[in-house]
């Protein structure tokens, strides 16, 4: 076995479809009451959680159930057209998220959260940029695929 594939996916070291379903669901029961996000998710679809889970889980490594479900990243980022999402909104969501991983039990190392912020930020940036629009891109956007970075996988302190 080589040291590279010895490393572990984001998705594997999280603790694979189960952690990321039950950050999405502490985070969505908790957006109602978060007078900035609240209003966002007003008519939130109630598997809207088990989505997002499916979409975060892919691009970490899982397997692609948005992708197969929901029609992937070009899906992904039709959710955000028109809706005029504030810089403001957006650092709430991701703070929100954040305390939410904690409290979902998410690794708290710092190669995996830094990775995972990594993500976020991107991601909600591009959820923004989006938000302005109201037409896709004209090609369908391939799925991101997630790594570990700079840090190249977790330190397991051997």
């Amino acid at each position: 076995m080589t040291e590279q594939s010895a490393v572990p996916s984001l998705y594997e070291w999280a603790g694979g479809l189960p952690a990321f379903e039950r950050l999405t669901t502490v985070f969505y029961q908790r957006v109602p009451q978060d007078p900035l996000l609240a209003p966002l998710f007003a008519r939130m679809d109630p598997a809207h959680a088990q989505h997002v889970a499916h979409f975060i889980a892919e691009v970490f490594g899982g397997p692609p159930l948005y992708s197969g479900e929901r029609g992937g990243h070009t899906a992904m980022l039709g959710k955000h057209l028109g809706r005029h999402l504030t810089e403001q909104q957006r650092g709430r969501w991701m703070a929100l998220l954040l305390e939410c991983a904690d409290e979902a039990g998410l690794p708290d190392d710092p190669e995996f959260r830094s990775a995972f912020v990594g993500y976020i930020e991107w991601g909600t940036r591009l959820a923004v940029i989006n938000s302005r629009s109201n037409q896709l891109p004209p090609h369908d956007a391939a799925m991101p695929q997630w790594d570990w970075g700079a840090a190249k996988g977790p330190y397991r302190g051997e």
